[in-house]
């Protein structure tokens, strides 16, 4: 599997967390970002124990890629209510982009203490454990996962990810084939199992599901180009 898919759905699944953090009438207004981080700056200094307010601002600093300042935002979240589920959450994203994955693991961990069935804190862990090395932890939370939301696709993706990398190719292409059944029409999910399917030399299941995408009015051009 593409790293870039995995990512893909680690983006999707923080961003649909993000929104809610969001709902104030500062956000509906067609302003940048930089303007945004003005404004909470400026309802800051007014308000510096406002714990909305340093999350709002935060968040800012995410979208901006400001890892640090998002950080110490959250830090002072953390020192006021030290049980805050949203501030470990977004810090342990942060870290993750500054490459200290083992800061990164602690509040994510910190997170599922609280709450085990908390689904974006599991997925980014297992992605931090398979960004470490730790394999068979990835997969153990992966494998938790799948049985807390068997309906969803992007766990079976990140579960074939890991099984991909282990070299274990029986359980990767029945983790494609849940994704596939979930999501029939992602054409990212089916051309990946072709290219499992033709990086293990399996030519005659490969030849199969050619041939059905074919069917489905797929140009051979655009799998041809995936090889």
């Amino acid at each position: 599997m593409d790293r870039g898919l995995y990512q893909k759905g680690i983006i999707i699944a923080l961003l649909s967390a993000l929104l809610p953090m969001c709902g104030s009438s500062v956000w509906a207004q067609d302003i940048s970002w930089k303007d945004s981080l003005d404004v909470l700056r400026k309802r800051i200094d007014v308000e510096p124990y406002s714990s909305d307010l340093h999350l709002k601002k935060a968040a800012v600093n995410l979208q901006l890629k400001q890892w640090d300042y998002a950080i110490s935002e959250y830090n002072l979240v953390l020192e006021k209510d030290p049980h805050h589920l949203a501030a470990f959450f977004y810090r342990a994203y942060a870290q993750k982009n500054l490459r200290r994955y083992d800061l990164a693991r602690q509040d994510y961990e910190e997170v599922l203490k609280r709450v085990p069935g908390h689904y974006e804190a599991r997925l980014c862990l297992a992605q931090i454990c398979q960004l470490t090395g730790k394999m068979t932890e990835a997969v153990d939370h992966l494998n938790r996962l799948v049985e807390l939301a068997p309906d969803s696709a992007e766990a079976y993706v990140a579960r074939a990810g890991v099984e991909q990398e282990l070299k274990q190719t029986d359980a990767a292409l029945y983790d494609w084939d849940q994704a596939i059944r979930l999501c029939p029409d992602n054409l990212d999910y089916q051309l990946s199992k072709l290219r499992l399917l033709q990086r293990t030399k399996r030519k005659r299941e490969a030849g199969k599901m050619m041939r059905e995408l074919e069917r489905k009015g797929i140009n051979r051009r655009v799998f041809e180009q995936e090889r």
